[in-house]
């Protein structure tokens, strides 16, 4: 499949999707609210950009076609590096796993900061590129900052103590890996589609959850 705002709102709505299923599964769980609200930002996030589709290819406004740019960049340089620390730190069972998430979470907020500063001053800009949108921030040492923003976003999935969550965690750094190396001005539109998709680990997640890591506590979580 090509990518185009018809892919976006597709798979936007099959993430939303995830999202409505795993709140359906949410069974008093009250730290996986987080988790479960995932899925709906994420597929949020694809139908937003398709606004930003339509605007380059001259079917919407302006003005709305910046406004999706402004949202789609905030979610996935501001938001996420310090969403997914904190989500799978809500997560884990016990305070010293909790506490190992914490060097991701300062990663993230630090990776979050310069990055927003940086859309700030530079303000952000968006082209058609080949089957992907090309986003640009103006970043310098942008091969650091993505290096310390996949730690931030994947580092804490893979080392949750949950099968699923670290299933999605693989499926994030592999393809923030594939598509870092095919496609650097691509990288947030193209990832962020992936990562989407790969939310289907979260849906089994609240399905058939279960600790595999023996730790005090994990099979009451």
């Amino acid at each position: 499949m090509c990518f185009s705002p018809e892919g976006d709102l597709a798979g936007g709505i099959v993430v939303t999707a995830i999202g409505v299923d795993a709140f359906r599964h949410l069974r008093r769980r009250e730290d996986h609210r987080m988790l479960a609200a995932l899925p709906l930002l994420l597929g949020a996030h694809q139908i937003d950009e398709t606004f930003v589709w339509w605007w380059l290819q001259g079917h919407s406004s302006a003005a709305v076609g910046r406004v999706a740019m402004w949202i789609y960049l905030l979610i996935a340089f501001v938001v996420l590096p310090v969403l997914l620390p904190l989500i799978v730190m809500g997560l884990e069972p016990t305070t010293r796993r909790r506490w190992a998430m914490a060097p991701f979470l300062a990663i993230g907020t630090g990776v979050s900061a310069l990055l927003l500063e940086t859309m700030l001053r530079n303000g952000p800009r968006v082209t058609l590129g080949h089957y992907h949108l090309a986003y640009s921030i103006g970043l310098q040492h942008g091969v650091a900052v993505i290096g310390l923003y996949i730690v931030a976003t994947c580092g804490p999935l893979l080392a949750s103590g949950f099968r699923h969550i670290v299933l999605f965690g693989l499926a994030n750094l592999v393809a923030v890996l594939v598509l870092a190396r095919l496609s650097a001005d691509g990288f947030a539109s193209l990832w962020c589609f992936y990562a989407a998709l790969a939310t289907g680990g979260i849906m089994l997640h609240m399905r058939y959850a279960k600790p595999h890591r023996a730790t005090p506590g994990a099979a009451a979580a």
